[in-house]
């Protein structure tokens, strides 16, 4: 049996080995574990682990976690204001917090003596894993992995998951670098085996896939039976050389040769696939209802997996044919009634209940957040118990509103505190609803598949057309986190939200940003910041383009403008003297023009700017920057030198005759990248955190973070000599079949892309553009390519470049991103 939570503060210390520092509360409890300040659900219960990373450092927000009620915290180093903490705060003194952590995990492992599933691979790893717990949940209890937490970090978060009342664990782990994986396995500690396959994802830092496939095999050193596919030459021999089967038992599967489970035939329809094989001298055959060869190969590896625990073959079949999609992304739209939704209508646990209120508590644009819940089904524990703390989840993540759906939620009513209502089904609350009932809102839908929640979410979704616009959150942080690693310490980050986030969206953007924590954002004009206030962003924000109208407004939400020239420095003084802030200083920026000759004072102009600032103690310098012409362009690099002279020479000029600080920023994206010896205070990160690279060194570096794509509304057979659109440009030279997309220029799409200048993407074939672009459509030549109605159609995404995209069109990534309209529906995705 597992050690029931909470471990005592003396068990934790012992087992890490800490040392201690402070005596009177040692007696204390610990059931949670926190690594995010911002995932604060139960303070007095909680230890949080102050991880020290390239970009971050947790001793940081230790003071602020005190404030909210934590006590206990394992720290490598005690705080500078220790002496002014409360009595009851104990910190436990490590030489690693992160070692510290999986030491903690591994300690509860051990005292689980249940099986425990341990899976790596290239691919397919979430979904072996999600998939076994839906063909294992029917009969046992069983503890996964939330999401996709397989890294040094994810693991020991979730082997800490593991309660008295589970039977079975199902563990992923993933490696990005070589001695990645023996700590995994220490935590995970696996009885079962299963090796995905093997490919070249995360393989920048290994010497050869050799070396890859090594390092995950260490994953299995102590298991009793490792499952894998001999078909894999990669694998095979891995395993092969090292060994392994000398002292552990394998479970094979094979198309090609002998093995435990041999695939005698793959058969497929429409809608499902049917795997014939032998399985102890027996035929026997199971259908799944996917045809893709990624699904058929995990249905394989959770066919082994269930044969090896002894599930009859008919209990699999019948099993196998219940597998539903997994939904591996949250998705946030725009809502009917200025409400904004966010839908996870796949999949309902407490875990995943926990990360999906995580991200309904950054939208910050609405006063109020609702969630709509289903009954939490299979999770092993008791009824009351699992409310209770999903009461108290929504509770502390700021639920105003809970919509539960389900005969264990109304009978769990009682425990939920905020304003709530109750039904017994999906239908039932279809027909009590109205979409007038849901007003300007962040709603949560988030449900078991069973329950059919996708009807909530199609009512509530604002109707837009077709044509989407696709933004991974994920792949947005990572290239901000790409860009902090760059950066000398110390060095804030501000970066771009202009022009509609490049196109990407306002507030949705701006929240993601907040909530990572950057310095500063910057939009273009006034009233695009005072819509980020109003949608709760807080953070500094800077106005590049004030306007002569705009000063009021801006001093109101306090924004801070770009000050260039002394006509603007007036207006602002005007509006200093007309606006009552309660002598409250004015913050504002500095343009100085370093050769890109557009807007910023001459150097020659700064001592008298210099004097006037100095005579008005109600206006604050907060920076001094400049804009560099070509950062990008080596053969520029001569000016772009040049530029940076001028600029210090200018900040070291006023900062001789202001009275005050002010900090220094000049590089952009592809400035931080190529002259670091310029970071300064600040740099201004643009484009490239919505992963397009500015040069060719940061094409590996960044992650894609849009997709634009439509789909086909209709296909017909043009016959030959015939024309196709406006003006008759395009003749047919044979009868072709043609495709209608309902994008158009109105939505963004180039008209210089007409008549074969341009190329969409149907099932990965490329499609010239016939004829010229329309307002809202275009066709595109099916010739040779199986299309049918309804199938997507690509523009641009993470396998077709935008780079490409505007190179066809005669311009730049910046143009195409901020031409895309605001009619275009914009699909936020975040794992």
């Amino acid at each position: 049996m597992v050690l029931s939570k909470p471990y005592s503060l003396t068990q934790v210390v012992n087992i890490l080995n800490a040392r201690l520092y402070q005596e009177k509360n040692k007696e204390a409890f610990i059931s949670h574990l926190l690594l995010d300040s911002r995932q604060l659900t139960n303070p007095s219960e909680t230890l949080f682990f102050a991880l020290k990373t390239k970009k971050n450092d947790g001793h940081h927000y230790i003071s602020a976690l005190v404030e909210q009620g934590v006590r206990h915290f394992v720290v490598t180093r005690f705080p500078d204001n220790l002496s002014e903490m409360p009595d009851d705060t104990n910190f436990l003194l490590v030489q690693d917090c992160l070692a510290a952590l999986q030491k903690l995990a591994a300690f509860h492992r051990k005292s689980f003596d249940g099986p425990v599933i341990g899976i790596t691979g290239s691919n397919g790893k979430t979904i072996v894993k999600e998939w076994l717990h839906q063909l294992l949940t029917v009969d046992r209890s069983v503890v996964r992995s939330p999401k996709s937490y397989n890294s040094q970090i994810g693991v020991p978060l979730s082997v800490w998951q593991i309660e008295p009342e589970h039977q079975l664990a199902i563990f992923e782990a993933g490696i990005s670098e070589p001695g990645e994986m023996s700590p995994l396995q220490h935590i995970i500690q696996p009885t079962i085996g299963v090796f995905t396959n093997i490919g070249p994802a995360h393989g920048e830092n290994f010497i050869r896939i050799q070396q890859k496939v090594g390092e995950k095999l260490k994953l299995f050193t102590k298991v009793e039976t490792l499952i894998y596919c001999t078909d894999h030459p990669e694998v095979q021999e891995g395993i092969i050389r090292s060994q392994l089967l000398h002292s552990i038992k394998s479970f094979t599967w094979s198309r090609k040769n002998e093995a435990n489970l041999r695939i005698i035939d793959i058969q497929k329809t429409a809608h499902q696939s049917t795997i014939k094989t032998e399985y102890q001298a027996q035929s026997w055959e199971f259908s799944i209802p996917f045809i893709d060869d990624a699904s058929i190969e995990n249905a394989i590896h959770c066919a082994c997996v269930l044969l090896l625990l002894n599930v009859k073959t008919e209990m699999i079949a019948h099993r196998m044919m219940t597998l539903t999609p997994v939904a591996m992304r949250l998705e946030l739209k725009e809502g009917m009634n200025n409400c904004t939704l966010i839908n996870d209508s796949y999949n309902s646990d407490i875990h995943s209940l926990s990360i999906a209120l995580d991200f309904l508590k950054q939208q910050n644009q609405h006063q109020t957040k609702t969630v709509i819940l289903s009954d939490i089904l299979e999770s092993g524990t008791n009824e009351a118990d699992l409310y209770e703390q999903v009461a108290l989840l929504m509770e502390l993540k700021g639920v105003h509103k809970m919509i539960g759906i389900g005969p264990a939620l109304m009978r769990q009513a009682g425990k939920f505190k905020m304003e709530k209502t109750f039904y017994a089904s999906t239908d039932d609350f279809l027909a009590a609803i109205t979409t007038g009932d849901f007003q300007s809102s962040s709603i949560l839908i988030k449900g078991a598949r069973v329950f059919g929640f996708e009807r909530i979410s199609q009512l509530l979704q604002q109707k837009a057309h077709e044509t989407i616009l696709e933004i991974n959150l994920n792949n947005l942080v990572s290239n901000l986190n790409h860009y902090k690693s760059l950066l000398h310490e110390g060095v804030k980050i501000m970066v771009m939200v202009k022009a509609f986030s490049y196109g990407s969206g306002g507030y949705e953007i701006a929240n993601v940003l907040q909530f990572h924590h950057v310095d500063y954002l910057t939009v273009a004009y006034a009233d695009e910041g005072v819509e980020l206030r109003k949608a709760g962003i807080h953070i500094p924000i800077m106005v590049m383009s004030p306007e002569e109208h705009s000063f009021d407004a801006m001093l109101h939400y306090n924004l801070e403008p770009e000050i260039f020239s002394f006509r603007v420095l007036g207006l602002l003084e005007d509006a200093i003297k007309r606006v009552d802030r309660s002598r409250q200083k004015v913050k504002v920026h500095l343009k100085i023009d370093t050769g890109m000759r557009r807007l910023g004072f001459s150097t020659d102009e700064l001592p008298q700017l210099a004097d006037r600032l100095n005579e008005n103690p109600l206006i604050q310098v907060q920076s001094v920057f400049s804009h560099l012409s070509a950062s990008e362009s080596a053969e520029h690099d001569t000016f772009t030198q040049h530029q940076l002279t001028i600029f210090e020479q200018g900040c070291q000029l006023l900062r001789q005759q202001l009275e005050m600080p002010f900090d220094r920023h000049i590089l952009n994206s592809a400035g931080i990248v190529r002259f670091p010896q310029a970071h300064f205070d600040m740099v201004r990160l643009g484009i490239g955190v919505y992963g397009v690279a500015s040069g060719g060194w940061e094409h590996e570096k960044l992650l894609p973070v849009l997709a634009l794509k439509s789909n086909l509304s209709q296909t017909r057979i043009v016959k030959k000599g015939e024309s196709v659109g406006y003006n008759r440009r395009t003749r047919v030279e044979k009868d072709t079949k043609i495709g209608v997309v309902p994008i158009g220029y109105a939505d963004g799409l180039p008209r210089l892309l007409s008549n074969g200048q341009g190329t969409l993407f149907v099932n990965n074939q490329p499609t010239p553009i016939v004829g010229d672009v329309c307002m809202d459509m275009c066709m595109v030549d099916l010739t040779n390519i199986h299309a049918e109605e309804g199938d997507t159609v690509i523009v641009f995404d993470d396998q077709h470049s935008l780079n490409a995209f505007a190179t066809a069109a005669q311009t730049i990534p910046y143009e195409i991103l901020t031409r895309i309209s605001r009619r275009v529906k914009r699909v936020y995705y975040q794992e």
